[in-house]
């Protein structure tokens, strides 16, 4: 039998009101929330304000639901039973997702697979996906695992929303919780999954906590409960739990759901399944999804809302330490004098190590990255060569076509991998550096630093002319630079442990075919197997050497750009020091009545803040009435 089909709304009868407030009151509230707290953001810190009117502009065409939780909590079995589909997420007690999975409405089935370093997606059958999207999946030869694959399906749920299955982020590879931040970056709700055999563990509070920063709603779903019968005291705990550690989510709504009771219904005939179903509990969840999906729009401006609540405690703390400064405890001055000098030695004493670990890490880098390069174009060539073997009249004289685009899509993955051995290049010397406390700071400033480092650069032509067989250019340069700054803005660029993310902007390179190239061909190939084989072997040795010469050159732009902005990260934070020392004898020279005033001054501003914290909290408070109440006798 199908699954418990998610019943729409009837025609012409509006989704039911949030708790206390019509639809049409929250929306005004929270639009006029966002465009006032983004206003005086935008007059404190322009740069903030900047780019979270970004996000307020990404366009959704359905909310987005992303199944977050620890490892082996059910979250696949889950997404699967409320799909109404067995096994479309892979699951298996040894199997953890490797990609995240996302799930959208289709009239067609199939997959298409997202694999680093390709220009297009990779189209799957849906029996592919546990290759492609488990760890114990085989993949073919040479081919990186995706990060991201989209499953299109007809599931009557996913005319309503688009479901995503993440990797567990327990897990022994710390890879996983990267993508599911990844993921979380793209989620209008988190839905996060708990199973009743054990209450939270500081893993999953901690998890919680961090993907929920952008996200303003979660729905927590506590699986198994047929497995354990005393449920309802480890779904208590949980509350307690989040009450004490998590206050925000104290109230949030949990659904008790049995997916292997769901499953066996899926697998019955209808008329037998009817009390499985029941006992399953997964209409409920189906049913609270759908009336979120209704109010799409208000979610997503709840986390627009929700992003510039952290922004205002951000700037709350930093001027919390103005305070301490402009009255100062001896001891702290003497300590933050003990830190500055510190550093400033460092600087003096280490510049020649890190300089020597950022030329390590670089030529590393470089070795595997042209060895790849070499890898690549031999597959390439070979592929073409056996093309040849194999050609007809009509397929010769299209050679030069696939050519052109197999070298353009070589250089795109190419492109994707050099963006990310940098990232790793710059984590790896900045974690020599830096503690994790100073890298939010240093981040904002060496990504600035290098941005004007690598865009004030004169751009590097190439091809000589119509007589040359291949063309280098900046081509690829705009596409990359989104990228990168997309990475930054979701934290993914480096994980989790680096706020904000390293931005490499300007590192894409472009490859094709020049016109000599083709002229070439039309002269000496036409027909002719052996000149074919001929004329690849030149393009592809030309090719090689100049991609291999701009790769190169790319790795001393970077280590360049990385020397100065570091130098200038290090000197910026010195400075820094330098400045509260400095407003710290300030204060202790001046008499006490300066003081008090400087610091009357920084509370008005503190209450400032605190005030427009409060506002946002009292318009995202009742936007908790978004979300369905669970039934009453969930517990």
């Amino acid at each position: 039998m199908s699954a418990p089909t998610p019943t729409k709304p009837a025609a012409g009868k509006p989704a039911a009101k949030p708790a206390g407030l019509t639809v049409a009151q929250l929306e005004k509230m929270l639009r006029a929330a966002v465009d006032n707290s983004l206003a005086q953001l935008r007059r404190i810190d322009p740069d903030a304000a900047s780019d979270l009117d970004a996000l307020r502009r990404r366009e959704e065409t359905r909310p987005t639901i992303v199944v977050v939780g620890e490892t082996k909590r059910g979250k696949s079995s889950l997404t699967n039973a409320l799909i109404g589909v067995p096994n479309l997420s892979p699951v298996d007690a040894a199997v953890a997702t490797s990609s995240y999975l996302e799930f959208v409405h289709s009239t067609t089935h199939g997959a298409q697979a997202y694999v680093p370093g390709r220009e297009d997606p990779i189209s799957l059958r849906i029996e592919d996906i546990r290759d492609w999207g488990t760890v114990l999946g085989s993949l073919p030869d040479g081919m990186r695992p995706p990060r991201r694959i989209v499953i299109h399906h007809s599931a009557p749920l996913l005319q309503y929303i688009s479901l995503v299955d993440t990797p567990g982020v327990g897990g022994l590879d710390s890879l996983h919780a990267e993508i599911a931040l990844d993921a979380v970056s793209r989620a209008t709700v988190l839905l996060f999954v708990v199973d009743a055999s054990s209450p939270f563990s500081k893993p999953e509070m901690d998890f919680l906590i961090e993907a929920s920063k952008r996200v303003n709603l979660v729905l927590f779903a506590l699986t198994k409960i047929d497995a354990y019968p005393g449920w309802r005291t480890i779904l208590d705990d949980n509350v307690a739990l989040l009450k004490a550690h998590a206050p925000r989510f104290g109230s949030a709504p949990f659904y008790p759901v049995s997916s292997r009771l769901a499953e066996l219904a899926m697998r019955m005939p209808q008329n037998a399944a009817a009390e499985l179903v029941k006992e399953s509990r997964v209409a409920d969840l189906q049913h609270a999804l759908i009336k979120l999906a209704s109010r799409g729009h208000l979610l997503k401006s709840a986390n627009v809302l929700r992003s510039i609540r952290s922004e205002f405690v951000r700037l709350d703390l930093q001027t919390a330490e103005e305070m301490k400064a402009a009255d100062p405890d001896p001891a702290a001055a003497e300590r933050l004098k003990a830190e500055r000098a510190k550093i400033a030695s460092r600087k003096r004493t280490e510049s020649r190590q890190w300089s020597l670990a950022l030329n390590t890490e670089t030529n590393r880098a470089k070795v595997e990255a042209t060895g790849r390069l070499r890898v690549y174009f031999s597959k390439l060539q070979e592929q073409f060569l056996t093309q040849i073997d194999k050609a007809d009249r009509g397929d010769l004289k299209q050679l030069p076509n696939d050519v052109d685009r197999a070298l353009h899509a070589l250089s795109v993955r190419l492109s994707a991998e050099l963006e990310y051995r940098f990232r790793m290049i710059g984590q790896r010397v900045l974690a020599q550096v830096f503690s994790p406390q100073e890298l939010h700071y240093v981040l904002r400033r060496l990504n600035a630093r290098l941005r004007l480092a690598l865009s004030t650069k004169p751009r590097r032509e190439g091809g000589g002319g119509d007589t040359a067989l291949v063309v280098m250019s900046s081509a690829g340069t705009a596409m990359m630079a989104g990228r990168g700054a997309m990475a930054g803005a979701s934290a993914a660029g480096l994980g989790g442990s680096l706020a904000g993310g390293l931005l490499i902007p300007g590192i894409g390179v472009g490859l094709g075919l020049a016109a000599g190239a083709f002229l070439l061909w039309r002269r000496k190939v036409q027909n002719d197997r052996a000149q074919a084989r001929q004329w690849l072997r030149e393009v592809m040795s030309e090719s090689r050497a100049a991609l291999n010469d701009e790769v190169l050159q790319r790795f001393t732009d970077l280590q360049y750009a990385l020397t100065l902005a570091l130098d200038d990260a290090i000197e910026r934070r010195v400075q820094q020091l330098d400045a509260q020392v400095a407003a710290m004898d300030r204060a202790m020279a001046e008499d006490k009545a300066i003081r008090q005033k400087r610091k009357a001054e920084l509370a008005k501003q503190r209450e400032a803040y605190k005030a427009r914290i409060n506002k946002i909290d009292e318009v995202l408070v009742k936007a908790r009435g978004l979300v369905p109440a669970p039934k009453k006798d969930a517990h």
